[in-house]
């Protein structure tokens, strides 16, 4: 593989997003810090346990993350006729020619134990003739996804890993809680500047923080993600000095209910594992003859699929069909999405379902090695808001989960290392008067958000040309320019500034890869180019 590309600095933004000295402000002191409450940031947190007192903060509640609503499952090698081997390489086949073969292989190999052991920490899988139940995703070559609750595995996790790390006396949870910046010293994190209704803004202080807060596909319009994913964690990890790597690697699911009125919920890929079949309006299937592999070719094959079909069709959607399915085996396989439809006067085993992509899954993030360590010292990153090679240039079904298991044990771990050898924390005076400008002008947050993700979504979505990724970055820049300077005193106007940063971030990535690879597609660039491309791309913040 050729060397990375680092793109130039981009230097849009203060360095933290609010004014503050430390020394004025309540302050908080913890060994580890963990931000997030997903399966990254629960088991790290559960890791780093074992070397001190460790603080976990999530921004709403801590069940409210993408974890808790994967549907799909999660991948192992686990059933006696697969192999670690066939893992591999299904992952690096669907990696498109730029995933780590390193990290490929310590995942996979690892994720055995990881899921054994939080099965024996309570989690439910389920079972058929008293042995785990194995299903199969687009782009596994034979069935190895456990899933829970029929569509509700990712609820199961959650629920195993919340109660067990709330049987762990060291670990404290703080829910409601805005992470603003990371907080840094001499170039290493220590801590974070944080905000409640309660308390307002407070310090905390910590000899190691571990990032775990997830993806930003909330930037776009389309989105299976919850409101809270917008990217908080990548955009205060940029602001820190951190790298941001595969930004415009963006995986948009193919398969997301699409009625009016209802939100995008996502209609997980184990339907179409299941039998279901794509049509279009006038009921013709249309996916064989766009891959070998049909309705389970890679997600990216699949939503370019239904985009050009419904281009072609001129309909809104296309339409999942599982009516030639047992009915009794559907309603028990998919309790969630046969009660889902019904709200909206659909029988998933009569009707025909309207669907369409939307964004899923943040392939790209922060940067980090095979140890969770990110290029800032005394930071760790995990799961989705990481960039850690395992995926390429896009992910394989089900391995997200199997990634937060696996590089959470690890990046709690570390952190709890890096404790031991650096000592507790210390409390550093720092302040900031660079927060930005208190202007006159209200700005309509809402309308911004909303503009924000619209153009997301028309030019950097599932397939992007140079005019249109251009056009966005102008109206970016436009934006930045008299929106990140201002100074806010809200959550809702530091988490747009963090998705306007993410979201240049991701649109700036796009428009420099000139090539299509795995979910980055580009119209005006549609082959894949090994010879250029075979890297990946770089940003950091200018200092």
């Amino acid at each position: 593989m050729q060397r990375d590309i680092d793109l130039p600095p981009s230097g849009r933004g203060p360095r933290y997003l609010a004014r503050f000295d430390t020394r004025r402000l309540p302050r908080l002191l913890t060994d580890t810090l963990v931000i997030g409450t997903g399966v990254a940031g629960l088991r790290a947190a559960i890791e780093a346990s074992r070397s001190g007192k460790v603080v976990v903060v999530t921004k709403t509640t801590a069940a409210e993350c993408n974890t808790h609503y994967a549907q799909g499952g999660i991948a192992a090698a686990l059933s006696p006729h697969d192999t670690i081997d066939s893992h591999i390489a299904d992952t690096l086949d669907a990696a498109q020619g730029i995933g780590d073969p390193q990290i490929v292989r310590m995942v996979v190999t690892r994720g055995i134990a990881a899921v054994r052991e939080i099965i024996e920490w309570g989690a439910r899988f389920d079972t058929k003739r008293g042995r785990l139940h194995f299903t199969r995703e687009g782009g596994h070559s034979m069935p190895r996804i456990l899933h829970a609750g029929g569509d509700a595995t990712g609820q199961e996790i959650e629920r195993a890993l919340l109660e067990k790390a709330g049987m762990v006396p060291q670990i404290q949870l703080l829910e409601q809680t805005f992470v603003l910046d990371l907080l840094t010293h001499r170039g290493v994190c220590v801590g974070a500047l944080i905000f409640d209704a309660h308390h307002g803004l407070r310090v905390l202080y910590a000899a190691a923080t571990v990032l775990a807060s997830g993806g930003a596909s909330g930037v776009f319009r389309e989105t299976t993600n919850p409101a809270v994913t917008t990217g908080d964690g990548m955009a205060v990890a940029y602001r820190a000095g951190a790298v941001l790597s595969d930004m415009e690697f963006v995986q948009f699911h193919p398969t997301t209910l699409y009625i009016a009125g209802a939100s995008r919920s996502l209609i997980s890929e184990a339907v179409r594992g299941e039998g279901a079949l794509l049509r279009d309006k006038s009921g013709k299937r249309f996916m064989p003859e766009v891959h070998p592999m049909a309705e389970l070719a890679p997600r990216d094959v699949v939503s370019r699929g239904i985009i050009r079909r419904m281009k072609l069709t001129g309909d809104t959607s296309a339409f999942l069909d599982l009516t030639h399915l047992p009915a009794e085996r559907i309603r028990k396989r998919f309790p969630h999405l046969w009660e889902l439809c019904r709200t909206y006067g659909i029988d998933i085993t009569k009707d025909k379902v309207p669907v369409r992509p939307s964004a899923h899954y943040m392939i790209g993030g922060v940067r980090i090695g095979a140890n969770a360590a990110t290029s800032v010292k005394g930071l760790y990153a995990c799961g989705e808001v990481s960039a850690s090679g395992l995926h390429g240039a896009n992910r394989l079904g089900s391995n997200s989960l199997l990634e937060g298991l696996v590089f959470g044990e690890i990046a709690g771990a570390q952190a709890g290392r890096w404790r031991r050898r650096r000592g507790p924390a210390v409390e550093v005076a720092l302040a900031s008067r660079r927060g930005g400008v208190r202007a006159p002008v209200a700005i309509d947050l809402v309308d911004l958000r909303n503009s924000l993700r619209s153009v997301m979504w028309r030019n950097v979505g599932v397939e992007r040309e140079d005019y249109g990724l251009r056009e966005a970055l102008s109206q970016l820049d436009f934006w930045c320019g008299y929106f990140l300077g201002r100074e806010f005193e809200t959550t809702e106007g530091w988490g747009v500034q963090d998705m306007m940063t993410v979201a240049r971030a991701i649109a700036r990535a796009a428009l420099a890869r000139t090539e299509s690879r795995g979910v980055h597609f580009r119209t005006d660039h549609p082959n894949r180019d090994d010879q250029a491309w075979s890297r990946h791309l770089r940003l950091t913040r200018e200092d």
